[in-house]
């Protein structure tokens, strides 16, 4: 299944399969407590939510409020999301051949004003950005590459919608309009748009779905014939002519980011099997719907020639699942991740699915969260999607934040795009001053690389307290600016506090510790 099935069946989900719960706290047993207490809380690792904005899922869920109104409703959201633990928003900026941003050649997304090609007086992606790395937050601009059209009203498109300028690109499957893959102008084009936020934007990374080539659909046939004898010399098997022409898009994609931003990350996430064994010698022991066989979208050959950064498989399913069990694919994929990261996509919107009573177990998402951080190749996890979090879906707010992301954590480095760390700060002290304890430093001098300071970790220690900077729990404040000072408000008349300052670049490349400051609150 895929989003447009979802939403057009009462919002029962689609972009993605698997699911994440939580476990209420109010019934949480003592053996379990002792469970959460043994495990290890990660000072890296992936903490991402998808903000879908089709059709107004989870943002803005009025496309008449206004930009105030709208802005006001997205800075809520993320402050949510940000008391949950999350360390990552996939902000949806490209629904269908239309923008959340303003240095566009699409027109604006009609979910901004109810209708496409009208300003809605404000630039969301900016704001977005702005308002994420406030919160200590990454944001990778999510992109669907290939859906030009949501529905089937196509006289509602704005005059300068692509479809309007180049109809030749497009064919019509199961009543909407997407982009013919195998026309070497699209694959351009589809580049620039990406490069268009890539240049204009101070995003994290580049994020695209799993809609490359079309879900299938019964009765219905991809019209590219004519497509594959213009352009398919040297192919056999349409087949494969379509899988080259996705490998295409993608390594020019990474090719073209990175060239324009080394440090930006670029990542995919497909459907949760890739092939299944019976498909494929390579693939996972599943019996499944396969990227590789539906979507013509060879995710695993991506990895492979290091084209992307980061693979964020959509596994759907619940542990032991007959055909496609999540602890069987969370294994296959860390095993074929060639040295790049994994987030696992799971899905808290599953707990509202009554066709999917294992949702309904508290414990199913803990356990696939333990399962995840007992894997050394899975670096996080991804949720499908961002009301599900801010609603509490079976308690799973609450099983973040006060069990697996109860402390912070940064984003894993990627030592492939970046492994050269800031240098220390200068000249740190800590004083006590209204009724808090001001932090300042200088920043460092220029890195090896002559990559700028991006931000700063502050510690904090008390007491007989090991000084561990491996150990998240003792991490103040985590911030994204080069403001050189922190106000440390949380202290208590005649204590004695530690404190130490690290910078991070724009990878989260860490620096040497501070030497340590102590400081006793009057």
């Amino acid at each position: 299944m895929h989003l447009y099935k979802y939403i057009l069946s009462a919002f029962l989900c689609a972009f993605l399969y698997s699911s994440l719960s939580a476990h209420p706290t109010a019934a949480r047993d003592t053996s379990t407590q002792i469970l959460l207490d043994t495990i290890k809380q990660p000072k890296r690792e992936f903490r991402g939510v998808w903000i879908a904005t089709v059709v107004n899922l989870d943002w803005p869920t009025n496309a008449r409020a206004g930009a105030e109104a709208q802005k006001r409703e997205l800075a809520s959201e993320m402050n949510t999301l940000q008391q949950t633990g999350i360390n990552a928003i996939m902000f949806q900026v490209r629904p269908a051949a239309d923008a959340f941003y303003a240095h566009s050649r699409e027109p604006w997304s009609k979910y901004l004003t109810g209708r496409q090609g009208q300003s809605p007086g404000y630039d969301p992606l900016d704001f977005a950005v702005t308002e994420s790395h406030k919160r200590g937050m990454e944001l990778h601009a999510w992109f669907n590459p290939y859906r030009a059209t949501f529905d089937g009203r196509f006289a509602m498109l704005a005059p300068e919608h692509i479809t309007r300028v180049k109809p030749e690109w497009f064919f019509i499957y199961d009543g909407i309009k997407l982009f013919n893959p195998g026309i070497p102008e699209v694959r351009e084009y589809i580049v620039q748009v990406v490069l268009d936020v890539v240049k204009n934007y101070d995003v994290d990374g580049i994020h695209m779905d799993d809609y490359f080539y079309p879900y299938p659909v019964r009765g219905q046939v991809i019209n590219d014939v004519a497509t594959f004898a213009q352009y398919g010399e040297g192919f056999d098997n349409i087949r494969d002519w379509r899988r080259n022409n996705v490998d295409q898009l993608i390594h020019m994609l990474a090719d073209s980011i990175h060239k324009y931003k080394p440090h930006m990350k670029f990542g995919i996430s497909p459907f949760g099997i890739w092939a299944n064994k019976s498909q494929h010698p390579d693939g996972s022991a599943t019996s499944g719907g396969s990227s590789y066989i539906e979507n013509f979208a060879d995710t695993r050959k991506w990895m492979q020639e290091g084209w992307i950064d980061y693979i964020n498989p959509q596994i759907y399913w619940q542990i032991g699942n007959r055909s496609a069990a999540f602890d069987v694919l969370l294994n296959w994929w860390s095993n074929n991740t060639f040295n790049r990261h994994l987030y696992v996509g799971q899905a808290p919107y599953r707990f509202y699915e009554a066709r999917s009573p294992a949702f309904k177990n508290p414990s199913e998402i803990p356990n696939q969260l333990r399962m995840i951080r007992a894997n050394p190749r899975a670096q996080g996890s991804v949720y499908f999607r961002a009301q599900s979090i801010i609603g509490n879906a079976n308690h799973i707010a609450d099983s973040l934040r006060q069990d697996f992301y109860r402390h912070p954590a940064l984003p894993p480095e990627m030592l492939w795009l970046d492994s050269v760390p800031p240098n220390p700060v200068q000249n740190f002290t800590a004083r006590p001053e209204n009724k808090g304890i001001m932090l300042k430093w200088a920043a460092p001098l220029p890195a090896s690389d002559n990559e700028p300071v991006y931000g700063y970790v502050i510690y904090r220690f008390q007491g007989n307290e090991k000084f561990d900077l491996a150990d998240p729990k003792n991490i103040l404040h985590i911030q994204y600016d080069t403001e050189a000072a922190y106000f440390d408000t949380n202290v208590r008349p005649g204590a004695t506090y530690f404190y130490v300052v690290t910078a991070l670049d724009r990878l989260k490349n860490e620096s040497e510790r501070s030497p340590t400051v102590a400081v006793t609150v009057p």
